[in-house]
């Protein structure tokens, strides 16, 4: 089962608000008191199987309850089809995997300890990023607690400008701060953090997410360690990844812009679709 609490952040992450009735409505009858039995205590759960079982819960849950026209903005139903949400975003998924430890700690919008001071801790990894997905396709993530300014967004455009790649739209980015909810109880930090960003990216598949590319604008170590970076790819998300600069730096560098231009050279036949091993 999984407590209240963490079901409201995992929802919260997925943009999916809890009502929650807190008044008597006029004329409603009173709800009638009982004496409620202390429950007994609950073994401890991988914090991805209480993900699981949350998404179980809620897509029963909307499926009793919404009517046939919501169904398109609403989550798929039940614990097979919420599965089944969650499947292209994280396969190879193991609670037994032991994430890798970090280094050195991040910059100061991604505050964290190492692994092991976490995990004796017992403290939420804490974080903000923005976030965006061109056409759907392509996953952008700045780690960092704030937008891009009017020139760094000038700047991203005209990078993907210059290489050919112009998505039908500019890209909008949203915030994922982590945790969403203050003062619970961690048991997992880093696999906390991680399933709450995997539900990030699966409430926004309703909005036609299908990502299929990670660009990274910024280096971190907490990053890389939410998102298992190796060898240009997430072990997390099981996407290829390009890495580069921070968008602040590149605007203050003309340096850094000649050496990141050789490296926008795929970007071209990646954007069209053509092979990534070609």
């Amino acid at each position: 089962m999984t407590s209240e609490p963490h079901r409201l952040q995992y929802l919260e992450a997925m943009g999916l608000t809890a009502w929650v009735a807190r008044y008597r409505l006029p004329n409603a009858l009173e709800t009638p008191s009982c004496e409620w039995e202390s429950p007994a205590p609950e073994p401890a759960t991988a914090p991805s199987e209480r993900l699981h079982a949350l998404l179980g819960d809620a897509g029963e849950a909307s499926a009793s309850s919404s009517e046939p026209q919501e169904s398109a903005v609403r989550p798929p139903s039940g614990p097979r089809k919420a599965r089944a949400l969650l499947g292209d975003l994280m396969p190879g998924e193991s609670s037994d995997s032991a994430p890798a430890p970090a280094a050195s700690s991040g910059p100061a919008t991604e505050q964290a300890t190492p692994a092991s001071a976490s995990e004796t801790s017992n403290e939420a990894l804490r974080f903000t990023w923005q976030v965006s997905c061109l056409e759907g396709r392509w996953l952008l993530v700045l780690p960092r607690d704030r937008g891009p300014s009017d020139s760094e967004y000038c700047l991203l455009g005209n990078l993907m400008r210059s290489v050919g790649v112009v998505p039908s739209q500019a890209p909008t980015f949203e915030s994922f701060r982590w945790p969403q909810l203050e003062g619970l109880a961690v048991e997992s930090p880093l696999e906390e953090a991680q399933d709450g960003l995997r539900a990030f990216l699966s409430g926004r598949r309703q909005r036609g997410w299908q990502p299929e590319r990670l660009l990274v604008f910024g280096e971190a170590a907490l990053t890389e360690r939410l998102l298992q970076l190796a060898d240009g790819h997430s072990a997390l998300l099981s996407l290829p990844v390009w890495q580069g600069p921070d968008l602040q730096t590149l605007a203050a560098s003309a340096d850094a812009k000649r050496a990141l231009w050789p490296r926008l050279a795929d970007w071209p036949r990646l954007w069209s679709g053509g092979d990534d091993d070609a």
